[in-house]
Parts: C-alpha cells; sequence; structure tokens
C-alpha cells in the first residue's frame, strides 16, 4: 500500500479582486459560496487533512524591517493524496474557488522534516 504524502493547498487570486469580491457581494452570496466550499470538502473528507482557513493582511519580514505586504492567498489546506499529480487532480475546474476572476490554485508537496 502506497504511503499517503501531505500537500499544501494555495487558493490565490489577484489582491485586487480579492478585495472587490470581499466588498462586492451580499451576505446571502457569501454564504451561498461558503455552501459550495463545504459540499467540496464533503466530497473529498477522505484527502482532506486540514479545512485550513481564510487568510487576510501580512506583513513582510526581512533584515531591512518590516512593510506591508501584498497578500494574493486567500487561504489555505492541507490535503493527502499518494503523489503531487493525484493531489492536483483533486482541484477540478469546478471547485469553487474559481470562482473569482483571475483565481488560481497552488498545490504544494510537503516535504518530511529531515532528523535534526
Amino acid at each position: 500500500m502506497r504511503t499517503m504524502e501531505k500537500f499544501l493547498v494555495l487558493y490565490k487570486a489577484r489582491a485586487a479582486e480579492m478585495e472587490k469580491m470581499m466588498r462586492d457581494t451580499t451576505p446571502e452570496e457569501r454564504e451561498k459560496g461558503m455552501g459550495e466550499w463545504n459540499t467540496w470538502f464533503e466530497t473529498h473528507k477522505k484527502e482532506v487533512a486540514e479545512m485550513g482557513a481564510p487568510l487576510g493582511e501580512a506583513k513582510r519580514v526581512d533584515p531591512s524591517g518590516t512593510t506591508d505586504g501584498k497578500n494574493e492567498i486567500g487561504g489555505y489546506s492541507i490535503v493527502q493524496a499518494g503523489s503531487l499529480d493525484a493531489a492536483a487532480k483533486l482541484f477540478s475546474r469546478e471547485h469553487p474557488h474559481f470562482s473569482m476572476p483571475s483565481a488560481w490554485i497552488e498545490v504544494i508537496q510537503i516535504m518530511p522534516t529531515p532528523e535534526m
């Protein structure tokens, strides 16, 4: 039996599009959208290791100090699958994130932590 690997899923879109969506949608439209997300999560509950959460404002920190960041990540999840390709296939064109203009999803393998 193949070991399941974990993958970080980042739900991304242009920051301006995310701001516009939050500003221009009604509470009823947002509730409907969350229902679509919940349906997706329920359909894929065997693969979802952690539902995750929406993400907000960001700060950029580097050796020069701290500045306002530009966050294009709307949220995250963690899924499990046999391979990166199998994990990516979970996110079809019908995924609710794609209802937002300019949306894309990145699926990133979580590597095992080396022994210290």
